[in-house]
């Protein structure tokens, strides 16, 4: 009995660390009260069920797709500072897991870029550069609690990425037509529909652009469908393959949800990711933000290994 209350009083402990960084709606559907004991549930529940068998908490986190191709919101595309902070920080987290609970936890960094690249504007080759320097960067800061699963590990030896993708919507997804009503419907879902055709419209309108800004707008909406039906259908794959995983996501979550949101780092934009912007260093803090607003502040760029890393702005300049 003493066991299990102190299990009980460890796995609470883990949850409320991953809750520091929860990211929520910004108003909505949000929780009455912290803690939520809506919120903790199905994710306390997990926690609880791995360290009853000494098993490592294990953490599924669908992120790090590609950067956008937009450059005016990043500045190549290959990872950068903005990644490899987040990176730390996620291995942190299992850093003081560890301290908590001695088997640890292990973050499954589910890299979804092959999954709807064709629909965001990334073609195939990028998408795999960007999972190769994704993973080169996990070892060269040791993060030994960091893993990379993607579509491909799905497919080992195949090679064709269109019929992988075939193969995820036949297996996976629910229709087109059933995504459009549930938008249609209103509620969560069309959230979740002006948000992606929010990213897919500013995705779009790169610096090379050369059509209208009603095109590229009907173009997003379009798409975002698409990309959430894959989404979902990759949620589904994810939820077979890891069963018994703590579900986390990149986006807010709703009060209840079955995905925790979290914060990857500092932003002032609740929806920007590193793959969608720059890291910018002022005064030893790091934010991120569009590559077109740190260039607007004046900050400067900086270069690690050839290759550009991220921007550092002094407070004199901005």
């Amino acid at each position: 009995m003493v066991e299990t209350a102190l299990r009980s009083e460890v796995a609470v402990a883990v949850l409320r660390l991953l809750m520091a960084y929860q990211r929520q709606l910004p108003s909505g559907d949000t929780c009455r009260e912290l803690p939520c004991a809506a919120c903790d549930e199905p994710h306390l529940r997990k926690i609880t069920a791995a360290m009853a068998t000494g098993r490592e908490i294990q953490l599924v986190l669908p992120a790090f797709p590609a950067k956008s191709p937009n450059r005016a919101k990043t500045i190549s595309h290959l990872p950068d500072m903005a990644e490899r902070v987040a990176l730390e920080f996620l291995q942190s987290l299992c850093d003081r897991i560890e301290r908590l609970y001695p088997p640890g936890a292990r973050f499954v960094i589910c890299s979804d870029g092959r999954v709807f690249g064709d629909l965001i504007g990334v073609p195939d080759e990028a998408v795999t550069a960007y999972r190769r320097e994704l993973v080169a960067m996990i070892d060269q800061i040791g993060a030994e609690r960091l893993d990379v699963f993607d579509l491909d590990d799905v497919h080992l030896g195949v090679d064709d990425h269109a019929a992988m993708r075939e193969h995820l919507v036949t297996h996976y997804a629910q229709s087109l037509e059933s995504v459009r009503a549930e938008v249609k419907a209103g509620d969560k879902a069309l959230s979740i529909y002006r948000g992606m055709t929010r990213f897919l419209f500013e995705d779009q309108l790169g610096p090379g652009y050369e059509g209208s800004r009603a095109a590229a707008l009907r173009e997003a909406r379009r798409r975002a469908y698409g990309v959430i039906q894959r989404s979902r259908a990759w949620g589904s794959l994810l939820a077979e393959r890891f069963p018994d995983a703590v579900r986390l996501s990149i986006h807010p979550q709703p009060c209840g949800a079955d995905k925790l949101g979290i914060l990857l780092m500092e932003t002032a934009d609740g929806w920007l990711t590193p793959w969608h912007g720059v890291a910018v260093v002022t005064d030893g803090r790091t934010e991120l933000v569009k590559r077109s607003d740190a260039e607007r502040l004046g900050a400067t760029l900086v270069r690690r290994g050839g290759r550009p890393s991220h921007y550092v702005l002094s407070r004199l300049t901005g």
